[in-house]
């Protein structure tokens, strides 16, 4: 089975609400649509999203048909509205990789009951494809949950040189049952 993990594309920022609420900013659609126009994603596949805003507009744009399904489980870490500089935020992402039992800054969600959030979930949707016959499953959702995602699936420690490169849209692909990575984040940006 191949799973292809989304990262959502560019969200509105508003500073004084928690990233889980940002919708998808308007001027995404380019990069998305860059992304559409690739190739890497297949026609027929198990479409899911997180439910959080940006990641079902972006997994919108992207199905051939404009739909998906969504699960509370895939959402990103829980953080709350708490603006942080990109330095800072990079250097908390990965102290909390560093320590995933602690929580890095006050009400973050730990990474390690992230992992087992994402990769439960995660599961969840591909036991059910694999039960349908369905070959391809598209996830759309978020960096540091995919980060984690990916580390599980392949049997890896956590990749944050990937997860600090990923851009707004990316892809990544995994041979579930080979337990590799079929195509690196970025990837796609050099496909014909």
């Amino acid at each position: 089975m191949r799973l292809h993990l989304v990262r959502h594309g560019h969200p509105e920022i508003d500073p004084t609400t928690p990233a889980s609420t940002w919708p998808l900013d308007p001027a995404a659609d380019l990069g998305i649509e860059t992304l559409r126009a690739s190739g890497v994603l297949p026609e027929e596949a198990v479409w899911v999203s997180s439910v959080e805003p940006k990641a079902l507009a972006t997994a919108q744009l992207l199905s051939p048909d404009g739909s998906c399904g969504s699960v509370e489980g895939l959402h990103e870490a829980e953080r709350p509205a708490d603006w942080l500089s990109q330095e800072e935020f990079t250097a908390a992402v990965r102290r909390s990789f560093a320590h995933p039992d602690e929580t890095a800054r006050e009400s973050w969600e730990p990474l390690s009951d992230v992992g087992v959030r994402v990769a439960t979930a995660a599961g969840t949707v591909i036991n059910g494809a694999r039960e349908a016959e369905v070959t391809d499953v598209v996830l759309v959702g978020h960096g540091t949950a995919w980060t984690l995602l990916v580390s599980a699936l392949i049997g890896e420690a956590p990749d944050l040189d990937s997860w600090e490169l990923m851009s707004m849209p990316d892809h990544c692909s995994i041979d579930v049952d080979a337990r590799v990575i079929v195509s690196p984040w970025g990837h796609w940006r050099a496909a014909p």
